[in-house]
């Protein structure tokens, strides 16, 4: 594949970034594409691999070594037929996925791996430019309904499977636009969401009805959903009147911090901070925006989530940005002899921390711990903390290392514990430990639960996971449906 000695010829080009200070003036994509040439030359570098790990290591199973070989050869209309194969959605995961492909990267044994990822971005850009991605209407109809519940990537995969299986697939969102977490959750610097628009537009022109503002369940009267919701539907009345229905939500129970002083005013989940300003960017009015302006912001919580804060404080104009991490600071090179071909742990700076650090604004702090929140007259102006140290695979508070932070506004980006239970409690679905709906992926009734006709798939079944895992699981599901509603199925696993 690709060039036979292109990983020894050429090294590893990265795709390029706006300068700091021009792209924190707003929240437009600052990514600098591949160009056809540069696609090229990674292409070439990838391995005629005995076997090429980096297809297990993509969750959606990629079939990278073709694509990469497509784009050196400058067959583009194929390499975006092979990428559509297996991924419905590459260019939210060309922007967005972590690239666990590239970790698993044979040339990333003792070198740079290919650019996957950044072929990828090139790959679908190229794809819409030249007007290749098309609606694809089934030629035959089954006259089986289908409700999907959740329109984020697994619902939007799975709705656009089934849909093209020629079943009438309804998909209900509770939010008022399609898209999840990429929707609400992800910062528009990092995917605009006239990409999900886009796929929305398809996914119609294939067949698909889509519902949004509709309450899936029996929700409290208290919920902060329900005051915008512009309809409920019960889900006795889903079971009635579809002859499947496939649970895709996601898991929004965010992790909270029950430590003293966490009632005081400031302290919010980073869903609650991150979605407000996506709503702004896309044309909404909101009384009394939660905004960082002139304020000490204090993120707890390592992961991306956290990053999508710091960025979004940054642009606000904060007076300063704190993210702590419990863990220990990760090395910043990984053991590859020890850890590939699996996901490394490193020390990750992503381009929101260069940002913030090239304000001067940003402080990491690793292997730290929040004890209290502190404040005056019921609101926030500072934490305190301790160092915390691993003994006998615990984390301890180490002595003498208490520290008190001023702070305006905390951000809670601990991650997510399970879905909101209303929408399983209400069609009656068993869950696992974690609280997540309970439902094998084996082959022979995958992904069903234990209510006839109803299926649970994405982070609704397996956690708090990446986009590339909700489109897999959204993809494998539809085929469950399909099979459940027909016999058998054609549609790729």
């Amino acid at each position: 594949m690709g060039k036979v000695t292109g990983f020894m010829e050429f090294e590893r080009v990265e795709e390029d970034y706006l300068p700091p200070q021009d792209r924190v003036k707003n929240y437009k994509e600052f990514v600098i594409a591949l160009s056809d040439d540069q696609a090229k030359v990674q292409g070439a570098r990838c391995m005629d691999c005995g076997t090429p790990f980096c297809n297990s290591g993509c969750p959606v199973n990629n079939i990278i070594p073709d694509f990469n070989d497509l784009v050196y050869r400058g067959d583009w209309k194929n390499a975006i037929d092979v990428l559509h194969s297996t991924n419905n959605f590459p260019e939210f995961t060309g922007r967005i996925c972590p690239a666990p492909c590239e970790a698993a990267c044979v040339v990333n044994v003792n070198g740079d791996p290919v650019g996957i990822k950044s072929i990828e971005h090139a790959i679908i850009d190229r794809a819409w430019a030249e007007g290749w991605v098309q609606p694809q209407p089934p030629k035959v109809k089954t006259g089986k309904k289908v409700a999907v519940i959740g329109a984020g990537p697994a619902g939007m995969a799975a709705a656009q499977q089934l849909a093209r299986a020629g079943h009438a697939v309804t998909l209900f969102e509770k939010n008022d636009r399609v898209g999840g977490l990429l929707r609400y959750g992800i910062p528009d610097f990092k995917l605009e969401k006239a990409l999900i628009d886009r796929r929305t537009e398809q996914l119609k022109a294939e067949g698909v009805t889509v519902r949004t503002g509709v309450l899936v369940g029996e929700w409290p009267e208290d919920s902060k959903v329900t005051n915008w919701a512009k309809e409920k539907v019960s889900a006795e009345q889903l079971k009635k009147d579809f002859d499947a229905v496939l649970l895709t939500g996601g898991a929004e129970q965010s992790r909270d911090l029950p430590v003293p002083g966490r009632e005081l005013s400031g302290i919010h989940f980073a869903m609650e901070f991150l979605p407000q300003q996506n709503k702004v960017n896309a044309g909404d009015k909101l009384k009394d925006q939660l905004r960082a302006d002139g304020k000490h912001v204090i993120v707890i919580g390592g992961g991306d989530t956290g990053s999508d804060c710091v960025g979004t404080s940054t642009r606000h104009g904060a007076k300063s940005v704190t993210q702590f991490e419990v863990m220990p600071m990760p090395p910043e090179q990984e053991n590859k002899p020890l850890v590939w071909p699996y996901w490394p742990l490193k020390l990750r700076t992503s381009s929101s921390h260069e940002e913030s650090e090239a304000k001067g604004l940003l402080k990491r702090e690793f292997a730290i711990s929040t004890k209290s929140f502190i404040g005056k007259n019921g609101k926030l102006t500072g934490l305190v903390t301790a160092q915390v140290e691993m003994k006998d695979g615990k984390l301890v508070e180490v002595p003498g290392t208490e520290k008190e932070w001023p702070a305006d506004l905390v951000l809670l980006a601990m991650g997510f514990v399970n879905p909101v239970a209303t929408v399983l409690d209400s069609f009656g679905v068993d869950k696992d430990a974690r609280g997540n709906a309970r439902a094998s992926t084996e082959e022979e009734g995958g992904y069903a639960t234990n209510v006839p006709k109803v299926f649970a798939a994405g982070d609704m079944r397996r956690g708090q996971s990446l986009v590339v895992w909700a489109i897999r699981e959204g993809r494998q599901a539809a085929r469950a449906v399909d099979a459940f509603l027909m016999g058998e199925s054609a549609l790729p696993r």
